[in-house]
């Protein structure tokens, strides 16, 4: 394998260089290292263990006065390296162009914070040139204070000494403040009024925490809702309150010694945890762990979303409650996170009993990133605290290319702006169905734009003409150019594994506009330098409903059903599924489907997930996206067997056909046998891969690239790339942005920059 680093932060002019190359020289690694504008740049290779190795001892081993800020890491195809070396510096490049995420409070100030003699006790905006706010507080660049959101705080003559000491910690640490000078707490009740202030307003907050209230807490990055995590009443109230029913809430943790009573953690999900992007990481809980996390957390799910503190107000709010607490993005469903005091009191009102609130400005919000280490690496699921706005650099874009403006998708939207050969991404914004996230989606692409002084030549949309991105794209100047949305899927994991043509390319997901105006979302193609080709795709069937049947996946299947036998489903005795609907549904659904009234035609992997959950009965109604899909996932814990269903690869057309329907009968009757959810998930899961592997045979393409959110799913992607393996096929899936929704935009910015076939 190839190890990829990016590494920035004190790395240069600390002997780090010298430390990368004894350490690879010691562990018989090949490759190179070199200094630039923006950080130090790893390239290594050699057996997948002793890279593994070497990834955790540079954070543990790095020179003494050296301090990463940020690591990212990509795992890539091998080059043939015959030694290693330390390269020259690259010249140029600006530093002022990159902007740092906000990173997680560092060891020093750590201390600091809790040393009753340092006159940083307990201060909740402690922070140095190692770590603290950046990307949450930059009005403009260059990135000095005046710039910045801190410009209203003039530092104390104790402060402006360290921020002018050479030797100092805090030297041109830009929020750097002090008890005397910084910013300060305040606790307010819903009205607005102040009921604490600076040490008080912290204990008293903490206090309604322990006493079972919903606390708002205004971090780096945006407003967190807290509650007690064992206190089950408090977190149904905080459901009903923010309508999010059944969906997992993330948590915050004291310490790593209390995550891991509840969570197995592997020495990779610790780095992740301990690592200065500090994002939520998903681990698997303990069957037996102690009754400090209630089930409605995360209800009938093996996993936990968790985190450590990355701020000092967490660290000090954590250390005076000692349990772990809900830490969810303070926000109503489908808005973006508050981040302005006065506003979290209007959009939060029935919410939050309490608000501790401080007097910072954040500039722009940022959720917490979401990772978990999947087929031995890490993938991000979310990309924001912590990663964004850092670039992808991505090989062989000329330096001089236009810059590119890429809009993102409807959900999990994220933009990007392509610079030279780097491509800047924004923070996680969200699904824009809602005005407030449909501005907070136009802030962003304005903060990008003035952040780095651009204006977009190309503007690059998905090509549904309905998006709200789409219709943005639409408005703006210059050449325009539409992407298929699993196009763009396939183009963004390319990217990210830092490939060229041919490969075949796999998309899975929910809905995508297809270039037939169907929806897509069972996609292969094949790709090369020059054409992009759809190779083949599941069967098609009608949603009767059109986006009510996404919500009910029983319509779904019916709408299988129906595509299988017409008129006869309806008439089927001892079908289980027709027992879900009353006799007035059944009657309108038929009507519907008979005269292809609101039933338009799919063929997405993500509704055949919905489908099959509903045909076992797991779900026939969803709360949120991707329900059907984890509830499959979660049934097959435990379960080991090869066993899968028939799914003929048909032959004729444009492309090759996926037929489900054998399937489909061999699940029903299955269900009707008394056949076990889990081992029908085990079967249907397997089937997906070997699918996979079929059209593979057939297209005659080594290199398979995985993209679509179905490929979060942990034991599918595993299996598939497991399979592929064994039929000598190299797979490659996502790493450093999620492959979701919120990759799309890295795709559609090399869809423009692809060479017209």
């Amino acid at each position: 394998m190839r190890l990829k680093l990016t590494i920035r932060g004190a790395v240069q002019g600390v002997g780090f260089r010298p430390f990368v190359y004894r350490l690879a020289n010691e562990l018989e690694l090949k490759g190179w290292v070199n200094n630039s504008s923006q950080g130090v740049f790893i390239e290594i290779e050699g057996r997948r263990g002793e890279l593994e190795i070497f990834l955790l001892r540079v954070e543990s081993e790095k020179p003494a006065h050296s301090f990463i800020q940020s690591m990212e890491a990509a795992w890539l195809d091998p080059v043939g390296f015959t030694g290693f070396e330390i390269r020259p510096s690259e010249k140029g490049g600006s530093k002022t162009a990159l902007v740092l995420p906000d990173i997680a409070t560092c060891p020093d100030c750590l201390r600091e914070i809790f040393d009753p003699t340092d006159r940083r006790y307990q201060y909740p905006f402690t922070n140095c040139t190692h770590c603290g706010p950046r990307f949450s507080i930059i009005q403009s660049l260059p990135y000095d204070r005046a710039n910045t959101s801190m410009k209203e705080f003039v530092m104390c003559p104790e402060c402006q000494a360290e921020y002018d000491q050479p030797q100092n910690r805090r030297f041109h640490a830009q929020p750097n403040a002090c008890p005397q000078c910084g910013p300060r707490l305040e606790l307010w009740d819903p009205a607005g009024a102040p009921v604490a202030e600076v040490h008080s307003a912290l204990a008293r907050a903490a206090e309604a925490i322990r006493l079972g209230q919903i606390v708002a807490v205004k971090g780096i990055g945006g407003f967190h809702l807290m509650a007690a995590a064992q206190d089950e009443k408090v977190i149904l109230l905080l459901r009903q309150r923010k309508h999010r029913e059944e969906k997992p809430l993330a948590l915050l943790f004291p310490d790593l010694k209390s995550i891991k009573a509840v969570c197995a953690v592997s020495p990779l999900e610790e780095r992740l945890l301990r690592s200065p992007e500090a994002p939520i990481v998903l681990l698997k809980r303990r069957k037996n762990h102690p009754g400090n996390v209630a089930p409605t957390v995360a209800p009938g799910n093996p996993n936990l979303g968790v985190m450590l503190p990355s701020n000092p107000i967490h660290h000090l709010l954590m250390a005076a409650l000692g349990f772990p607490v809900i830490a969810t993005s303070a926000n109503r469903s489908d808005e973006p996170i508050c981040i302005d005091e006065r506003e979290a009191l209007q959009r939060l009102q029935g919410i939050a009993d309490l608000f501790l609130v401080h007097n910072r400005p954040i500039v722009r919000h940022l959720d917490d990133s979401i990772v978990r280490v999947m087929l031995d690496r890490e993938m991000i699921l979310r990309r924001a605290r912590g990663f964004a706005p850092l670039p992808i650099r991505v090989p062989g874009i000329p330096s001089a290319a236009r810059s590119i403006l890429a809009v993102g998708a409807q959900m999990k939207n994220t933009i990007a702006c392509a610079m030279g050969n780097q491509v800047f991404l924004s923070q996680h914004i969200g699904d824009l169905g809602t005005e407030p996230a449909n501005a907070a989606f136009r802030r962003v692409i304005q903060d990008f734009e003035t952040l780095y002084e651009v204006k977009p030549e190309i503007t690059v949309s998905d090509l549904h003409p309905e998006y709200l991105s789409t219709r943005f794209a639409e408005t703006c100047p210059g050449k325009k150019i539409s992407v298929q949305h699993h196009i763009a899927h396939v183009l963004s994991c390319m990217a990210d594994n830092e490939l060229s043509g041919p490969v075949l390319g796999v998309a899975w997901d929910g809905t995508g506009f297809g270039l037939d105006r169907t929806i897509w979302g069972s996609e292969f193609f094949l790709v090369t330098e020059t054409e992009i080709q759809r190779a083949a795709h599941f069967r098609t069937f009608p949603l009767p409903g059109g986006e009510t049947a996404v919500r009910e996946p029983r319509r779904i299947a019916l709408g299988l059903l129906y595509a299988m036998a017409g008129e006869e489903v309806f008439a089927r005795k001892n079908l289980p599924l027709l027992g879900c609907f009353t006799p007035v549904e059944l009657s309108t659904i038929r009507v519907m489907l008979a005269r292809k009234l609101n039933s338009p035609v799919c063929c997405s992997a993500g509704r055949l997930f919905d489908a099959v959950a509903s045909l076992i009965n797991l779900l026939q109604h969803t709360h949120f996206e991707g329900q059907g899909a984890m509830k499959l996932e979660f049934a097959l814990a435990g379960i080991s067997t090869e066993d899968h269903y028939e799914m003929p690869l048909i032959h004729g057309g444009a492309a090759l056909v996926l037929d489900w329907a054998p399937m489909i009968e061999a699940i029903i009757a299955d269900v009707a046998r008394g056949v076990s959810a889990g081992d029908i998930s085990a079967r249907f899961h397997n089937t997906l891969a070997e699918a996979i592997v079929a059209v593979a045979r057939q297209v005659g393409q080594q290199r398979v690239v995985l993209s679509g959110g179905c490929f979060q799913n942990l034991y599918l992607a595993g299996r598939t790339v497991k399979r592929l393996r064994e039929a000598d096929f190299q797979p490659y899936w996502h790493q450093r942005l999620p492959p979701n929704d919120g990759g799309i935009a890295l795709g559609q910015v090399m869809a423009a920059l692809r060479p017209k076939g």
